[in-house]
């Protein structure tokens, strides 16, 4: 009796909208990754297979996700430089017999049951300390002594994730991150475009010392398909899927692209041009306006947060899940470079699903201490 008390105040007191929007997201997502992976010759070695690895995985999200929402961040706000360094270790495993080589880019934990992909993981400790430095210098956040260290402590962050895993598209998710919550607390607008400058100063040095040759070339192809057409396949293929499925698309498990499996990692990367090929604009649209309505209830959660951690906390999550949406739809139509960055809720993946179940948790917990409740 008790135990169902405790569900049923629990239900009462969080954020249900988070949760009704992503499980509507994910559903959908499954049925995009059903497609993308169907195979009549071996179907459970196929699309069955992976629905039960997303499904298990969404109900390992929705417990982080409880989890999450229950544990006082702001409570251990004070620990934010150890959780720093653990953020850097956990990169850093990388480098231990552990870490594991996936689609050429040595960014994975093996766990043996299952894998891990740190970067991901790491982004919500990022998150949270990122949250807890700015809060304890709000008051000289656009002060210049005050903008280095929240800028070192984003860039140590980043050269670890570049570090152990070469990721750059990661690491640039950080970094959009940082600028995100920089914005929403306050800084002033001459930094900003200080920092925009800074960013285009820079271009010759990444694009010299920091890009390596396959990184170059993803962004080349994007203006000359020509300097190395396998190199460019990918996104070709996956914008003339996209647009083949015009207003309504070809029908679902009957997308002529999706079904030939021409647009390679379809299930994460591209599950935005199986939607556009088989469900066209339409589907597409959908997908959108979930994840827009997602993005705009964090933002909402954020303007409601009772203190500045808080808010920062909530920002951060949905600036995350802005960029990361952002990015992976200009991926899919051609005018980004191919980055691995998946689509929320929607691309197959274990660790992404569980990782953006917690983000939601880590907001549902801001959410739920705007008001006393039985939690407090």
């Amino acid at each position: 009796m008790d135990v169902f008390k405790t569900i049923t105040h629990y239900i009462k007191n969080t954020d249900l909208y988070l949760v009704i929007l992503a499980l509507v997201c994910s559903g959908y997502g499954m049925v995009l990754i059903y497609s993308a992976t169907l195979n009549p010759a071996t179907v459970f070695d196929g699309s069955t297979r992976n629905l039960i690895i997303q499904g298990a995985a969404i109900i390992i999200g929705l417990g982080a996700f409880v989890v999450m929402s229950l544990i006082d961040l702001e409570g251990m706000s004070g620990w934010w430089k150890i959780f720093v360094l653990v953020n850097i270790g956990l990169q850093f495993l990388l480098f231990t017999p552990l870490g594991t080589e996936v689609n050429g880019q040595r960014a994975w934990l093996n766990l043996g049951v299952t894998s891990l992909q740190p970067g991901e993981l790491g982004k919500l400790i990022f998150i949270f300390t990122l949250a807890a430095h700015i809060s304890e210098i709000k008051d000289h956040i656009s002060e210049w002594r005050g903008l280095f260290v929240i800028g070192l402590h984003t860039l140590i962050m980043m050269g670890a994730v570049v570090i152990a895993s070469g990721d750059t598209g990661m690491a640039i998710q950080y970094f959009m991150i940082a600028l995100i919550m920089l914005f929403a607390a306050g800084l002033s607008l001459k930094w900003l475009g200080a920092g925009f400058g800074l960013g285009i100063i820079s271009i010759p040095i990444i694009w010299n010392f920091i890009l390596k040759g396959y990184q170059k070339t993803r962004i080349l192809v994007l203006f000359d398909p020509s300097i190395d057409p396998d190199a460019s396949m990918q996104s070709t293929y996956g914008k003339i899927a996209i647009g083949s499925g015009q207003i309504s698309g070809q029908g679902l498990t009957h997308g002529t692209m999706t079904q030939m499996q021409l647009v390679s990692e379809n299930q994460t990367d591209y599950i935005f041009s199986v939607a556009g090929e088989e469900l066209g604009f339409i589907g597409c649209m959908l997908i959108i306006c979930l994840l827009a309505l997602l993005i705009l209830r964090l933002f909402y959660v954020s303007y409601r947060a009772s203190t500045t951690f808080s808010a920062l906390l909530a920002v951060g999550v949905g600036g995350m899940f802005l960029f990361q949406t952002f990015m992976n739809i200009f991926m899919n139509i051609g005018l980004l470079p191919v980055m691995g960055l998946t689509l929320p809720f929607f691309s197959y993946g274990g660790t992404s699903v569980v990782t953006m179940y917690s983000a939601l948790g880590i907001a549902a917990g801001v959410r739920m201490r705007e008001k006393p409740s039985w939690l407090q």
